[in-house]
């Protein structure tokens, strides 16, 4: 069956993207103060909503961690952001916006139902009921959709030749669309590619265009260019007022651009600004790392996990696997192998990955999935260090 597919990717520049970072960097704020202060990381709890505007920032949620946390630290980790982000502006400049910091403790209620031992379960709770998704698939060699990774790929290299000085005819804000053509699943061609991107005054429309084009040509694959019809640049023309100047921005708004492009089903719940006993994140890390094991270790070639969770309920209520009638193992024993080789409750989810450390921020742009694992314990879920484990229980 031959089809077209499309999905999109937003720069660390667009107004959203600006809020999951700042709101991230709060939960790394966090984590790091509790491991330099002694503070006991499980016990660490952050719930960070950010909402941008021109010339302000505007921090809302509850939090519970070390003392030592001024709001003098938290206004410095969030100009920080903004700086490295790049935004001096007249409508938004790291130095000269206004913060607004409205976060408070954590609910005693909400505490009582995660927290192991107050609950009416004896192991730490879910924070929040909810289900989540875990999708992987054998078309890239990250086995995620091919339209969302070059998406993501276009973006980020925009984005390092800004930040490198090589084209500071770039701005921060940016978005791009891939549509691609498949074939008996696999995608064969390039349809369609749309890039928006902030730019310097006096650049015509042209300019950008073929600022744009090389960047597009080099990470596609060869040959695999759209006709000069499909694509589009800047397609209403000049784009100088951008960020949160040109467009009001919010954590948890680009939550398909965070996971897999639309290809899967997404659960109920954003990841930016929470930190891991919230199962909206965890479990979904947790759901992505097996099901990209499964497709890693060639029980099928697409697989989409689901769980669901209870707040304070500490294991999960079920789960499901969808092979798309392309694995070989039946799903239902694929179930119970998955429970048994993980524990995916939410204190288990978190030591098998390593969750409780100051990881988030780098998180928060150019997707969640389809990255790689970093040294210090950052994107752990994106191991394949299940797949013998896997193999053994089907051999």
């Amino acid at each position: 069956m031959d089809f077209l597919f499309t999905s999109e990717s937003v720069s660390e520049g667009h107004p959203d993207k600006v809020c999951d970072r700042i709101s991230d960097e709060i939960v790394d704020l966090y984590f790091a103060a509790a491991i330099r202060d002694g503070f006991d990381p499980s016990l660490v709890r952050v719930a960070c909503e950010t909402a941008t505007t021109t010339s302000r920032v505007a921090l809302l949620g509850e939090m519970r961690g070390p003392d030592s946390i001024s709001n003098d630290e938290i206004e410095s980790v969030v100009r920080a952001a903004v700086k490295d982000i790049g935004y001096e502006q007249d409508g938004f400049h790291w130095n000269t916006l206004k913060l607004e910091n409205w976060l408070h403790e954590q609910s005693v209620d909400i505490a009582a139902g995660v927290d192991a031992g107050t609950g009416t379960f004896t192991d730490e709770g879910a924070g929040d009921q909810g289900i989540m998704f875990g999708y992987a698939s054998a078309e890239t060699e990250e086995l995620m959709p091919a339209t969302l990774i070059y998406s993501h790929k276009i973006l980020k290299a925009m984005a390092d030749l800004r930040h490198s000085g090589a084209r500071p005819e770039f701005l921060p804000d940016a978005k791009s669309q891939v549509t691609l053509r498949y074939s008996n699943g696999k995608p064969v061609d390039v349809d369609t590619v749309v890039v928006s991107t902030q730019h310097i005054e006096g650049l015509s429309a042209e300019d950008v265009r073929e600022l744009v084009r090389p960047i597009v040509k080099d990470v596609l694959p060869e040959g695999w260019f759209p006709p000069e019809d499909k694509f589009y640049v800047n397609p209403t023309g000049k784009f100088v007022i951008g960020g949160p100047d040109g467009d009001a921005g919010l954590t948890g708004r680009k939550i398909i651009v965070d996971t897999y492009g639309g290809a899967a089903p997404h659960g109920g719940g954003a990841f930016s600004g929470k930190d891991p006993t919230k199962v909206d994140r965890s479990a979904a890390y947790a759901s992505r790392y097996l099901a990209k094991n499964v497709v890693a270790a060639g029980l099928a070639e697409r697989c989409t996990l689901q769980v669901s969770y209870a707040i304070g309920v500490a294991k999960p209520l079920s789960i499901n696997v969808n092979l798309h009638d392309s694995g070989n193992v039946d799903e239902r024993k694929l179930e119970a192998v998955l429970l048994e080789i993980m524990d995916l409750s939410p204190r288990g989810i978190r030591t098998k990955l390593g969750l409780n450390q100051p990881i988030y921020a780098r998180t928060a742009a150019y997707g969640h999935f389809g990255r790689t694992p970093d040294a210090d314990g950052g994107f752990s879920w994106e191991k394949l260090d299940l797949v013998e484990a896997l193999k053994s229980s089907f051999a």
